[in-house]
């Protein structure tokens, strides 16, 4: 048989009846995409992206919730900058955050570690999560009886060692130390548990290819764990970094009353004091969003110099 009449012999036609098998469309699930984005988009319009453009608005204002807002351009931004007591509350926030995200990293790498090469107790984790449960403002006042300086436990064990009393949260000195290791005791184990989880990704072969070789614990974590762990790194500083500088309600409860105001002033305190008690609300937009915009800097250094977009478990 020739090859003409074999492949007309092979090819199904049209006419004998044969349907032909259609080629199927991938499915287009944008659609249902969107809707289920429409909520969570919703949500963000309202909560934040509205509330962003009139604060926006506002920081160009001479708002004050008593008259109406007339514009007065840059004028409250001009003023921020020249406002020491603006730049002191930067200052003492930058503070609070070496103190609080210095003894969040260390106290949460090496309970991350202790949990990832030691144990894996779901007991311990969950004790671990128990202090970040609890809202700011108790923790603040359960640490302000603690520390009391007539009835605090602590210093009735001060005095008990001979070493006398402390006002910890009202003296200018050890104020915003108390209070950034307060804050510290509240989130060091939601952050040691971010850890570890970025810990269970590291392939075990390198730790037992290590061991076989003599490599100690402290030098597997200091070659293997800390080099694997950079991206995971990179995102509990910058969201650590962000919160650091949100901190507000445990200086709010500190503050009250107390003699070390002005040392414990962080910036989110400070525009709340302007905004509410001052009632410029055009000055104090206008620090919150130079406020936004050094974060967004810091933000962005911190990811370059971490590397965080590259990882070594890739």
């Amino acid at each position: 048989m020739r090859a003409e009449e074999r492949s007309q012999v092979a090819e199904p036609s049209d006419d004998a009846g044969t349907p032909r098998r259609s080629r199927a469309r991938p499915r287009d699930d944008r659609r249902a995409a969107w809707i289920f984005l429409i909520p969570a988009l919703a949500g963000f319009v309202i909560f934040y992206g509205y509330p962003s453009v009139r604060g926006f608005w506002y920081s160009l204002t001479d708002f004050n919730l008593l008259n109406d807002p007339e514009f007065v351009g840059a004028d409250n931004y001009t003023k921020v900058l020249q406002d020491p007591q603006f730049w002191h509350s930067i200052q003492v926030t930058a503070y609070y955050v070496v103190i609080n995200i210095g003894s969040q990293m260390l106290f949460g790498l090496l309970l991350a570690g202790i949990m990832h090469r030691l144990t894996r107790s779901v007991a311990l984790r969950a004790m671990l999560l128990l202090p970040w449960l609890v809202p700011n403002v108790t923790v603040a006042l359960l640490w302000i009886w603690l520390l009391d300086a007539d009835l605090g436990f602590v210093n009735h064990l001060l005095k008990a060692l001979g070493l006398g009393t402390v006002g910890f949260f009202v003296s200018p000195d050890w104020a915003m130390p108390t209070i950034g290791l307060v804050n510290s005791w509240a989130y060091t184990g939601y952050t040691a548990l971010l850890l570890y989880a970025g810990m269970l990704q590291i392939p075990p072969h390198l730790y037992e290819s290590a061991a076989l070789d003599g490599a100690g614990e402290l030098r597997m974590f200091r070659s293997i764990t800390l080099p694997m762990l950079r991206p995971v790194l990179a995102l509990v500083l910058v969201v650590s970094m962000i919160g650091s500088f949100q901190i507000f309600d445990t200086v709010a409860v500190a503050a009250g009353g107390a003699g070390a105001t002005s040392a414990i002033r962080v910036i989110y305190y400070f525009i709340y004091q302007q905004a509410f008690q001052y009632f410029h609300m055009g000055y104090a937009s206008a620090a919150a969003l130079l406020l936004a915009l050094v974060l967004g800097v810091l933000t962005v250094v911190q990811m370059r110099l971490l590397r965080a977009s590259r990882s070594d478990l890739a």
